[in-house]
């Protein structure tokens, strides 16, 4: 099953989700299975051929059988060595496979969300599954190489040991059972554990958003100490968390080098008194010696990767939570086959076809609420064509332009042109329409200069008109647009009202704003107050019969002449 040419992720569970991601490149694990494999055995090779070469070669005095014997033990450390570094490269491409993968599951789950997004999870629990849950699941994909090799060899080295002592072979196959009685009630702790400092977690980075965007406001009301409190507050009950999930993490990790260690020593002590005693060569005691010191690594791998997999399935648990958060709909059913009203009831603002249209509220959240309902960005009674815009397909026809929409890094021309084909002089004319030639002029490489993410190495002011070309390259049936020239200077929001009514003249266009040079070339004004439709009229009309709305656009019109704006 594919979806956008890509295989849809399983999300029944975070275990079926890590098992769709091992499906995923099933070749890659299977040979990092293999070398890893390999390579575990090729540890236990050493300790045998070097055991070889004491009781073939050193004590009996047999120099060619010694150089031979080294000679091997030589080949099989290159060997080795080889296969160590095949099967840390593929183990990487394995690690980072399994993250981009799950990357783009989580991006592609974002875009099908769209307006439900920030309706459906804060955006601080986005940002900790994108750095932090996203990897947890990848490192534990690297359990499938070196965790089979750790079976493999561990099996190895008891057949080489039954052949030494069948005591010294139990010992070891007990070492593994003991190990796991010790450390897996420590690993259900750990992820019940991390599972709460996850949840707290991520609600600590939601309110860490929530205070950045508002921060402003905050300190506007006052408000910004309380919050301070609370955030120090709520960031002090995750630290707590974290401690005891550190505490938990650092036992499991202490005995997986202090268990190893007496575990090696135990045999160790076996076998030095089996040699005192006649009952083993010394070439026997140094390869027992040799096999229970590569058993370390095996043992380091079975407890590493049971820990790795405790923290996949809290971050597994997340990210299948984010995958299954349902989307709103798209409605199958085609809007009005021409020009038709768009009516906001809760408003009272209509939309009459081909005509350019303002709407002014002395509170910009109202009017950007109306431009919301309209678009059908949440919930709405709106109605095209008597027609309600929540059951029918809007996307192609009614493009919501915000004036802090997200600028992804690319070409000037990719950016205008969004997902259209580039067409560079459809581009200049919506840069030139937007007042945005001197962008072009000042990047350098004309369309083909490259925009950093977010505009970065832009200002304000171009960023702004930046937006106002994709929307005008895009040329939407309607064009609902949220404050377009907000922060450019006066000069420049005469030139772009100018060329915007001129750009979309016979187009239907709602422009909320309450800048006097985009009023003044309106059709229709509607003035808000309180979110409702107060007064209809041309701009100089309401000037005359609206005293509310005479206030509203001489303050900012007083307002914008003095400040200086960034361009």
């Amino acid at each position: 099953m594919t979806e956008a040419g890509h295989a849809v992720a399983d999300v029944r569970g975070p275990l079926p989700y890590l098992w769709w991601l091992v499906r995923r490149q099933k070749l890659r694990i299977t040979a990092g299975a293999v070398l890893g494999s390999l390579w575990m055995v090729g540890l236990t090779l050493p300790p045998y051929l070097l055991s070889q070469a004491i009781d073939r070669g050193l004590q009996r005095r047999d120099l060619p059988a010694l150089a031979g014997w080294v000679a091997v033990l030589f080949v099989v450390g290159a060997v080795n060595a080889l296969l160590a570094i095949l099967r840390h490269r593929t183990m990487t491409k394995i690690r980072l496979d399994g993250g981009f993968r799950t990357v783009r599951a989580v991006i592609a789950h974002a875009t099908r969300l769209g307006a439900a997004l920030p309706r459906r999870i804060g955006a601080g629990e986005i940002v900790t599954i994108g750095i932090a849950d996203v990897w947890v699941l990848a490192q534990a994909l690297t359990v499938t190489g070196p965790g089979l090799g750790a079976v493999v060899a561990y099996v190895v080295v008891a057949v080489l040991l039954l052949k030494i002592s069948p005591l010294l072979a139990v010992v070891v196959l007990a070492g593994v059972p003991v190990l796991a009685i010790v450390v897996g009630p420590m690993l259900s702790r750990l992820q019940r554990a991390g599972a709460r400092y996850r949840d707290h977690q991520g609600a600590l980075a939601d309110r860490l958003v929530d205070i950045m965007s508002g921060l402003r406001i905050l300190n506007g009301l006052g408000g910004k100490e309380a919050y301070a409190r609370r955030y120090r507050r709520d960031s002090q009950r995750v630290a707590e968390e974290g401690y005891l999930v550190g505490a938990v993490t650092s036992w499991i990790q202490a005995l997986g080098v202090g268990l190893p260690a007496l575990f090696l020593a135990v045999v160790i002590w076996l076998a030095a008194r089996m040699a005192a005693l006649g009952q083993i060569t010394v070439g026997e005691l140094v390869a027992v010696w040799g096999y229970a010191a590569v058993l370390v690594v095996p043992v380091a791998f079975f407890i590493e990767g049971g820990f790795d997999i405790s923290r996949a399935l809290v971050a597994g648990g997340r990210v299948v939570g984010f995958l299954r958060l349902p989307a709103d709909p798209e409605p199958a059913r085609p809007g009005p086959d021409g020009p038709a009203v768009l009516r906001d009831p809760e408003s009272g603002v209509v939309l009459v076809p081909g005509r350019f249209t303002v709407l002014a509220s002395a509170r910009p959240a109202d009017a950007a609420a109306v431009v919301d309902r309209l678009g059908r960005y949440g919930p709405t009674r709106a109605t095209w064509d008597a027609m309600r815009v929540d059951g029918i397909a809007v996307r192609d026809r009614i493009l919501v332009a915000d004036n802090e929409a997200y600028l992804f890094t690319g070409t000037l021309g990719e950016i205008v042109a969004g997902r259209s084909p580039v067409d560079d002089a459809a581009v200049i004319r919506a840069l030139t329409a937007a007042v945005a030639s001197d962008i072009v002029d000042g990047l350098g490489e004309g369309t083909a200069s490259i925009v950093d993410t977010q505009g970065r190495n832009l200002s304000g002011g171009q960023r702004q008109r930046i937006r106002l070309a994709r929307a005008l390259y895009a040329d939407p049936e309607i064009l609902l647009a949220v404050e377009p020239t907000s922060a450019v200077d006066a000069h420049t929001e005469a030139a772009i009202a100018q060329r915007l009514t001129f750009a979309r003249a016979g187009r239907t266009t709602l422009v909320a704003t309450t800048s006097p040079a985009l009023l003044d070339r309106a059709d229709i004004v509607h003035y808000l107050v309180d979110g409702r439709l107060a007064a209809t009229g041309t701009h100089r009309a309401l000037l005359d019969t609206e005293p509310g709305y005479r206030a509203l656009v001489t303050r900012v019109a007083g307002e914008a002449a003095t400040p200086e704006v960034v361009r």
